[in-house]
């Protein structure tokens, strides 16, 4: 099985940039020891259940806990049948053009 996430989360107060509780967020990520990628305006995990991946979203929310406000945005990609979607999916679109192409 797999779950791919696609999540954000970040406090909504203070002002300026938020790049130090979001690289807290991807610390927590990064040691679960989960595949994952950070983009400009999320970070993708993939876990083997949802049960893991909520688990996540809780261990972000536990970082942020404190402040007052905290905005979050969650999508799902949960198939039984697959392993290693995080790369699958992008070597699935990449044989089918006529170019590589980097991602």
């Amino acid at each position: 099985m797999s779950v791919l996430m696609e999540f954000s989360m970040f406090p909504l107060e203070g002002e300026g940039s938020i790049s130090a509780d979001v690289a807290r967020i991807v610390e927590m990520v990064h040691k679960s020891g989960y595949s994952y990628k950070l983009t400009p305006m999320s970070t993708v995990v993939e876990t083997p259940t949802m049960s893991e991946a909520l688990k996540l979203v809780e261990e972000a929310y536990a970082l942020l806990e404190a402040c007052g406000r905290v905005y979050a945005c969650l999508k799902f990609d949960i198939r039984a049948n697959r392993e290693d979607g995080m790369h699958q999916k992008i070597e699935s679109v990449q044989n089918k053009l006529d170019c590589l192409i980097t991602i």
